[in-house]
């Protein structure tokens, strides 16, 4: 049977419980443990698929199709665990699911209430499918107090009890400030924070605690006498160089033999962590350095690109140099071609991203051509491939109305919605007017690739499968003009009828992907499109 950890924050958001929770399965799972995490959100949105990446930051994509949220991205790139529908849940999930069943009459006529239906309900979800793991850690989103966490934090304290002793652990990540004018470390948030965990029945077992600035033994001890837990359960969390230094971090502090100590387990013997070593080397000595310009229309919050940062990083690993990425707003771009050019040349490769709407579009098809001209590496993904067809359509097919539906009615929709496709279980039917949540094309496809295709050396095969988040496609009516162009559709779905790769043999490095290759990306396997386009960015660095 699993064990399981419960992990939940205090004093404020954006802590690194994700991180934590990431960096501590990947120390078990370096001991030999099968590990899984799960995320608990709070909020009513069913998912996050229709929140805005300012809102909520990137919108992470399951193979199973689920839209969650970006702490499992987190959860895969360190634990090389394949998240699934099931390991993430909201409020707004939990409560459509109980009012869909008392609709329905499931209940027999019974009021339904916080306690039990709810808790119930939360309690499910964590114990679901973990009959083949070793420890299920389970993520609370946001911070004790909050109104709307009271039901899972109540959850977790049933469930504490249902497990029994030895079957659960409590990890609270909490903050010690450093107050510079006072020239002090602070331990009371901390105590308040665990005071009001404790008063809701939940003791933490382990404390996780983020500071700038070391923690004497002094402040530890202190920390331990307040909070009822021994001093080497303390686990200081200082500021690492890079997060991929985390796991190395915590197992340095004891965090993963502290939580083992807890459930009553004696480590026979110390993790395997040569790969992390090794990450960090890769990433603390590189042998040279690239600037990826990088140009979306959220460039202001990068959370919103999470996926896409890590996996460029991932892609500097796998060629041993330094990625620095350069985030450019897209309408810069707007109405002087010449802000592009003096934006983009110092760039040794450009990408651009996914994204939803008009705004910005122009910029991004600026920055298109201005790769193509000049035989700077490309790399577009979702909309950014898109973007790379109307601009091929536009400059080099002779179609100057070329536009995308999405941005209004077109006379040449070289991109438009998509209304039908082979889902995963069977023909998928959208309308224009229907809802927006978990109605694009979601979740792992597979993809055939032309044997002869610069991205099928790249893959070193002609079947893929990839993970998509969109609504619109690329229209194959405008395929005989688009490869008299030179963009050449080197990948299509199965059944030949949607675009999914396309690329300019002609170019140094050019490709567009309908797909999300950054969601597959991990730092010991770094995504071959992203390892590739950065090799392509070393070897233009070479030519200036």
């Amino acid at each position: 049977m699993a064990r399981f950890i419960f992990i939940t924050g205090g004093v404020v958001s954006s802590l690194g419980k994700g991180l934590m929770a990431a960096s501590l399965a990947a120390l078990l799972q370096a001991r030999g443990y099968r590990v899984r995490i799960r995320k608990f959100d709070p909020y009513l949105n069913v998912d996050p698929g229709t929140m805005s990446p300012y809102q909520h930051g990137e919108v992470y994509v399951t193979d199973d199709g689920a839209e969650t949220d970006l702490d499992l991205g987190h959860y895969e790139r360190f634990t090389g665990v394949a998240s699934r529908q099931s390991d993430n849940v909201t409020s707004g999930r939990i409560y459509k699911t109980i009012i869909e069943r008392e609709r329905r009459g499931d209940y027999l006529g019974a009021t339904v209430q916080v306690i039990p239906h709810v808790t119930d309900a939360i309690k499910a979800f964590a114990r679901a499918e973990t009959d083949d793991l070793d420890f299920v850690l389970c993520e609370i989103g946001g911070t004790v107090g909050d109104i709307e966490s009271l039901p899972f934090i109540e959850a977790i304290r049933q469930l504490r009890n249902e497990l029994g002793r030895g079957e659960s652990v409590s990890v609270h990540v909490t903050l010690v400030p450093y107050i510079t004018a006072a020239g002090e470390l602070k331990t009371k948030p901390t105590q308040h924070s665990v005071r009001e965990l404790a008063a809701l029945g939940v003791a933490p077992d382990v404390l996780v605690c983020r500071c700038e600035h070391p923690l004497p033994p002094s402040e530890r001890a202190k920390i331990a006498l307040f909070c009822n837990v021994p001093a080497s359960a303390v686990i200081p969390a200082l500021d690492a160089k890079s997060i991929y230094a985390v796991p190395l971090q915590y197992h340095a502090e004891g965090l993963d033999e502290e939580v083992l100590r807890a459930f009553g387990i004696e480590p026979a013997s110390a993790p395997d962590l040569t790969r992390w070593r090794d990450i960090v080397e890769r990433l603390t000595n590189p042998e040279g350095e690239v600037t990826i310009g990088v140009v979306g229309k959220y460039v202001g919050l990068q959370d919103a690109y999470k996926s896409l940062n890590e996996a460029l990083v991932h892609g500097g690993i796998a060629n041993r140099v330094r990625v620095n990425i350069r985030w450019i707003d897209a309408e810069l771009f707007e109405s002087d071609y010449a802000d592009v050019a003096a934006a983009l040349e110092p760039c040794d490769a450009i990408l651009v991203p996914g994204a939803f709407g008009e705004r910005g579009a122009e910029g991004k098809i600026a920055s298109v051509r201005f790769a193509r001209e000049r035989d700077i590496p490309y790399f577009g993904i979702c909309f950014g491939m898109q973007m790379a067809c109307v601009e091929g359509a536009r400059d080099l097919a002779g179609i100057a109305a070329a536009s995308s539906t999405e941005f209004g009615p077109t006379s040449d929709p070289v991109v438009g919605l998509i209304t039908e496709w082979m889902g995963h279980e069977g023909l998928e039917r959208r309308e224009a007017a229907g809802d927006l949540g978990g109605t694009m094309r979601l979740g792992a496809y597979p993809a055939k690739l032309d044997g002869n295709s610069v991205v099928a050396s790249i893959y070193g095969g002609t079947e893929i499968s990839e993970r998509h988040r969109h609504r619109y496609e690329v229209n194959t009516g405008y395929r005989e003009a688009l490869e008299k162009g030179g963009l050449v559709f080197s990948g299509m779905s199965p059944d030949g009828a949607l675009p999914e790769i396309v690329e300019r043999p002609d170019h140094p490095w050019f490709v567009g992907v309908q797909f999300h290759p950054e969601l597959k990306s991990k730092p010991f396997d770094p995504h071959p499109l992203f390892a590739s386009f950065i090799a392509a960015a070393v070897r233009q660095s070479r030519l200036v």
